[in-house]
């Protein structure tokens, strides 16, 4: 069977984008008011609309989300060693190396993808200041363990939450866990700025440092309190924020409805997996992972290779694993025998194509392909 009823080449994530008719009375004010940055109107209502939105008390904005995980660390003071996970994007770990802090991995959870709880406290050393672990795939980490850990050996938690976006767990939201939460909001996330991210904090005085970080640590024209950096939002990014924000609940809806018309496409096709959110969980379908076991009639690489014959921009998300870029892969934890779970997930995983504009032909499109093997 052929497949020529391809509208477009599908990716894997692609950005909402409002009708610019919609974004030019944003623009006419910007350049009315002549405030292009610096924390300007647009960047102060989005904070507010944002933290209103998300449930959380304070939200700092960031130019993106690697700056903002920089400047977290920087406002806790993270130094010696961090545990974190090596399914994850770069950033999380490259955040870490930037501020002098060496990451220690350990594996992820059997069946899931986020860091396995159980495995944290046996790589505690003395030298371990904080945890930071990744809300994968917009699924929730376990929480409850992560913060008694914390608790009991005096551990910071950062969570990176680039995917977890309204994100909710036992009718709260994830990004209120831990000491800080970072999210991202480039512009294949569910909520994007175009380049952005966020620090959620749990106070008014660490939001104000924050704030000093992310802005030369400028306190007004004659002060400098911190050695910060320029992490500033742009008013133009804060804007189609704003516009982002009005059609998100009918991006999250769409969202949904393409991840159960995935799962009933694909129930019935041997050796292919589609793994759910923890219970009690909220998500925002943000990516659409499925796992290509051995009872598939290829390999993950052979059905990865003919999604993208087929022009479908499926992604071996996480693969390769953190731990096997040469900056890492040296550091004893960076074994795949101390990180089994996590390696095979990495040699399992493709995330297939979910966005709100994914067409009904699109998606059967994808559907056929993997069911045609």
């Amino acid at each position: 069977m052929t497949h020529k009823t391809r509208e477009k080449s599908i990716y894997v994530t692609q950005p909402t984008l409002p009708p610019l008719k919609e974004f030019l009375p944003y623009l006419e004010k910007i350049w009315s008011n002549k405030i292009l940055t610096n924390c300007g109107p647009f960047h102060q209502e989005l904070e507010s609309a944002l933290a209103e939105y998300l449930g959380v008390k304070h939200i700092s904005l960031f130019a993106n989300g690697t700056l903002a995980l920089m400047t977290a660390l920087q406002s806790l003071r993270i130094a010696g060693e961090v545990i974190t996970t090596p399914y994850s994007f770069v950033a999380t770990a490259h955040s870490l190396l930037w501020n002098g802090v060496k990451p220690v991995f350990v594996d992820i959870e059997p069946g899931g993808f986020n860091i396995d709880p159980a495995r944290i406290e046996a790589a505690i050393t003395p030298h371990t200041t904080a945890i930071m672990p990744v809300h994968c795939y917009g699924h929730p980490c376990d929480v409850s363990r992560i913060e008694r850990i914390a608790s009991n050996y005096g551990l910071k938690v950062i969570y990176d939450a680039a995917h977890a976006f309204g994100v909710q767990y036992d009718g709260n939201s994830v990004l209120n866990q831990g000491d800080l939460s970072v999210l991202s909001f480039h512009a294949t996330k569910v909520f994007n700025t175009f380049e952005g991210g966020a620090i959620v904090s749990p106070n008014e005085k660490t939001k104000r440092h924050i704030d000093h970080l992310k802005n030369f640590g400028i306190v007004d024209e004659v002060t400098v309190v911190a050695p910060g950096i320029n992490g500033k939002m742009n008013e133009i990014s804060a804007a189609f924020g704003l516009l982002q924000l009005q059609n998100i609940d009918s991006a999250l809806q769409k969202r949904a409805a393409i991840d159960a018309q995935y799962r009933a496409g694909l129930s019935t096709v041997a050796g292919i997996v589609c793994p759910s959110a923890p219970s009690g969980a909220v998500t925002n379908h943000s990516y659409f992972p499925i796992l290509v076991q051995p009872g598939y009639r290829i390999s993950r690489d052979a059905l990865f290779q003919k999604l993208r014959d087929a022009d479908i921009y499926a992604r071996r998300y996480f693969y390769p694993l953190i731990s096997e870029f040469p900056m890492y892969r040296g550091m004893p934890s960076a074994t795949s025998s101390n990180l089994p779970e996590a390696s095979r997930m990495a040699s399992q995983v493709i995330c297939l194509p979910i966005y709100p504009d994914l067409s009904d032909i699109q998606l059967e499109n994808i559907l056929n392909v993997i069911k045609d093997v």
